[in-house]
């Protein structure tokens, strides 16, 4: 093994081949759950946001709780087999699944910027601005739970 041929690894230098050969038996996913992650985390994290909503502030604190147990239920829903890609395609669903709730909000705000009520388009401002905070926790939570073992 040349030194260009060397990868360093935990237990100390290995050549390329047999580091992609242990690597191939970690990835234990079929082409069919990529998709399944991706809808369950869309739903999931659309329904937590909704749901997070309705606490108002203390939703910031739950959401990463909320974000943790849904890479929790995506994991669950492939099966518990392992990719290093799944939770890229859990949180691209996760964020498509948000879609919707940022939608209705941005309507609202734009609606309001030809008013010169100030307050209405504070209000709409925070409308729109809590449920892409609560997303954005819940993918990040979402994605780093099912990022688990780095390959």
């Amino acid at each position: 093994m040349c030194a260009r041929c060397a990868v360093l690894t935990p237990v100390g230098y290995r050549c390329r081949e047999c580091v992609r050969g242990q690597q191939a038996v970690f990835e234990t996913t079929k082409a069919f759950d990529y998709p399944v992650a991706a809808v369950v985390a869309g739903v999931g994290t659309a329904l937590g946001a909704a749901l997070l909503g309705s606490l108002g502030f203390w939703g910031f604190l739950l959401a990463p709780v909320v974000g943790g147990g849904l890479g929790e239920v995506v994991r669950w829903a492939v099966g518990r087999r392992r990719s290093r890609y799944l939770a890229r395609w859990a949180a691209v669903g996760a964020a498509l699944g948000m879609l919707p709730l940022l939608a209705f909000p941005v309507v609202g705000l734009l609606m309001t910027l030809g008013t010169a009520d100030a307050g209405l388009l504070g209000g709409t401002l925070l409308a729109a601005a809590f449920p892409a905070i609560y997303g954005a926790l819940m993918i990040s939570a979402l994605y780093y739970r099912l990022k688990g073992i780095r390959l």
